[in-house]
């Protein structure tokens, strides 16, 4: 017989007494089984309960030989089964890290020969994990339509809302790379303690917010309500009472211990939210079997009793029952079942023990870019309408980066806007205005004020071929929903070993030296949230030309190679035309030719001097542009200007090149001392054996409001100042 563990070992206890139970008859008490589910489909359902039940034990005995590593077990929520069955296969599914048996029934739906052995792979980070590729244990699936997730507490919800919104819009306007069918539910699950997160709350709120507004959002919340989060226990009734007077979201509550009635119940959710195309939350009552994960001890902070209690309510007792209630299999024919599957997944695990692991860093990090996307057409058709470029010889970057996105958007159908303000208002500095008058709501969606959503909205949109362009009013705002960009789009295609991508450019105005406006929430000079997060792409334009060729640079990049941008454009020069002089128009271009491309390689140099390079960007490049002339006229010293342009991936060799042949390097960085990106510069000519290297940043401080709004930033005196101090020092 299939063992555990020791006798007093949780896992192994539970085992005997379900066995020993179901032999006897001693069967906990309950209504009668209903009529809604077939034999073959419960049956099915029981399986998958099964197994994700010897799995969870199958897992800490890997652990315990050393084959296996951290994992979240899903014992006590085998009814999710039955959740999985009231769906059809191809609804999108983003699920709780305990929804093993969803999974599971799921891929029996589908036909998969052997789900175990995908479990167990990911139970043991095999490189064979046909999710994973062995970076993670997570459940998911690309055939079943079920993307990873690698910590759903609750920040997985603001995307499943932004898949959900994206249906509606593809039946109007099909991406190329839609992966939904039409009439899709969006199923999101999340524990009772994940209710409590922002995230949570966000999403539920922008449903009921959407639904006020008239637009169409087939999402299926399913809170799993096992009553305590780790270890802190859920006050009675908190998950109904949170929820049910929602504005906009129907409430349906099953006994997930009962796999006919949870399964008639997620049916008449699914059915509501397939035909109404509304939000629905489905409340499960179930219990949580053993500790939170890996060594966590229930008994650390539960009773003897509540453990005792909990053990007695196992949903498979319950399940066998029901079972034999219903004519469908007696209680030994379930155990028979039960110690198959035991047996069954023993010897997969078996199997597996000699599965090969990733090794080497360039194993680990070869799925942090995804691969490139097929189109029938690489390039999007150019009509006569996306071909309209202003008349305007003098853009400012404002003026040029509207007309960037009015290029790109009628260009190709697939880009999408979001943000609040964009629409109607134009947005706060102008940039989006009269987008909304050309292009319709569709394409530019006015949003609630919650970033978080804003953001999930574009993942969502982006996992049905969408490709989107969220904004970000401010870059202080970009804090509240950082872990959108760092735990959700950037971990995608990592996690899931380059078979899913959330393709987008996300859009933030930022940086200092905005006169008399905002303090700290307006002028934030810091992107070291951005800088280490992998695989992303940072664009910093600070010219107006320069916008529009890395604007097109980096919707190229999202579309063609599903990468996730983060494009970051100076307030401070939106509006800005001098450079030296009053009307001498130097910050203005005209609008580029569209056969005039940029590359992630290609940086900026204005000028040959090689008494000093100053190496810079945003709005350090054009004060350095201005204390260039300075230099020369009163110090006669002749600089060159190196934008770097691209903040991720550091154009590395372009710069050393650039800066080869200079008698010393002077980083200006607008960006506070400490996490800046000089620190990453002065560190890339060290490396090289420059030692003729200095750095101005802006001070470790937050930015005032009011006359002082640029003390603690680099200026053209500053530049002039440090650039001179150096050209001393080693001329002397």
């Amino acid at each position: 017989m299939t063992e555990f563990g020791r006798i007093d070992d949780p896992v192994e206890r539970v085992h005997r007494a379900l066995i020993a139970r179901a032999r006897s008859g001693d069967l906990p008490k309950g209504p009668p089984p209903g009529t809604s589910l077939g034999k073959d489909a419960a049956l099915l359902a029981f399986r998958a309960q099964c197994l994700s039940r010897a799995l969870d034990g199958q897992s800490r005995e890997m652990q315990r030989k050393g084959q296996g590593f951290y994992t979240i077990g899903s014992s006590g929520h085998e009814g999710m089964a039955a959740v999985a069955l009231a769906l059809r296969i191809s609804d999108p599914a983003f699920l709780h890290y305990r929804d093993a048996s969803f999974q599971i029934a799921r891929a029996l739906m589908a036909g998969v020969e052997d789900p175990a052995r995908d479990i167990l792979l990911s139970f043991a980070c095999s490189s064979d994990d046909p999710i994973s590729g062995g970076r993670h244990k997570v459940l998911g699936s690309k055939r079943l339509f079920i993307p990873p997730q690698t910590s759903t507490i609750a920040s997985h919800l603001p995307k499943a809302l932004g898949a959900a919104y994206s249906m509606s819009l593809a039946r109007r306007q099909r991406p190329e790379h839609q992966a939904f069918e039409d009439d899709a539910v969006v199923a999101c699950t999340f524990g009772d303690a994940s209710l409590n997160h922002s995230t949570a709350q966000g999403t539920i709120n922008a449903a009921g917010w959407s639904v006020a507004h008239g637009a169409p959002l087939p999402l299926l919340c399913v809170c799993e309500d096992n009553g305590i989060g780790i270890s802190v226990p859920t006050p009675k009734d908190w998950v109904e009472d949170s929820v049910r007077g929602r504005p906009g979201i129907r409430y349906f509550r099953a006994n997930a211990l009962d796999l006919f009635e949870t399964f008639e119940v997620a049916c008449a959710a699914a059915r509501f939210v397939r035909v109404e195309r509304r939000s629905a939350f489905l409340h499960l009552k179930l219990v949580r079997l053993f500790g939170h994960a890996g060594a966590d001890v229930a008994s650390a902070y539960r009773t003897k009793a509540e453990i005792e209690r909990e053990e007695a309510n196992d949903p498979l007792l319950h399940s066998i029952r029901l079972l034999h209630e219903a004519g469908f299999a007696t209680p030994e024919q379930a155990i028979e079942i039960y110690l198959g599957v035991c047996d069954e997944v023993e010897d997969r695990a078996k199997d597996i023990e000699d599965t090969p692991h990733l090794r080497t860093a360039s194993d680990v990090s070869a799925s942090l870019i995804p691969p490139r996307r097929a189109f029938r057409d690489d390039t999007p058709s150019r009509t006569d309408e996306s071909r309209q470029s202003p008349d305007a010889k003098t853009l400012t970057l404002g003026k040029a980066l509207n007309a960037a996105l009015a290029e790109s958007l009628a260009a190709d159908p697939d880009v999408v806007m979001m943000g609040q303000d964009i629409g109607r208002k134009g947005g706060v500095y102008g940039v989006t205005q009269k987008l909304m008058q050309r292009f319709g709501p569709d394409r530019i969606i006015d949003t609630l004020l919650d970033e978080q959503t804003i953001l999930g909205l574009a993942i969502g949109m982006a996992h049905n071929g969408f490709t989107p362009v969220p904004e970000i009013q401010f870059l202080a705002y970009l804090h509240n929903a950082e872990d959108q960009i760092r735990g959700e789009a950037a971990t995608l295609p990592f996690f899931s070993n380059g078979q899913f991508a959330n393709p987008m450019v996300v859009r933030i105005a930022g940086l200092g030296y905005q006169k008399g406006f905002g303090g700290h929430f307006h002028n934030d000079n810091s992107l070291a949230v951005l800088r280490d997060v992998p695989g992303i792409v940072i664009a910093c334009p600070s010219h107006p030309a320069d916008a529009v060729r890395m604007f097109r640079e980096c919707i190229r990049l999202a579309r063609e190679e599903q990468r996730v941008v983060v494009f970051i454009e100076p307030i401070a020069l939106y509006q800005t035309r001098d450079l030296l002089d009053a009307g001498d128009d130097l910050w203005t271009a005209g609008y580029p030719d569209e056969h005039d491309p940029i590359s992630t390689e290609d940086i900026a140099v204005h000028g040959e001097g090689r008494d000093l390079a100053i190496v810079t960007y945003g709005n350090g490049h054009f004060l350095s542009r201005q204390a260039q002339v300075d230099l020369k006229e009163n110090h006669n010293i002749d600089a060159r200007v190196v934008d770097i342009r691209w903040i991720a991936p550091l154009a590395s060799g372009p710069i050393l090149e650039a800066t080869e042949d200079a008698a010393a390097i002077l980083v200006v960085d607008e960006c506070r001392r400490t996490g800046g990106q000089a620190e990453a510069l002065v560190a890339l000519f060290a490396e090289a054996g420059r030692t003729r290297v200095s750095r101005l940043c802006a001070d470790d401080s937050f930015i005032a409001t009011g006359p002082a709004h640029s003390a603690t930033l680099p200026s053209r005196a500053g530049i002039v100042e440090a650039a001179a101090h150096l050209h001393r020092r080693f001329n002397d």
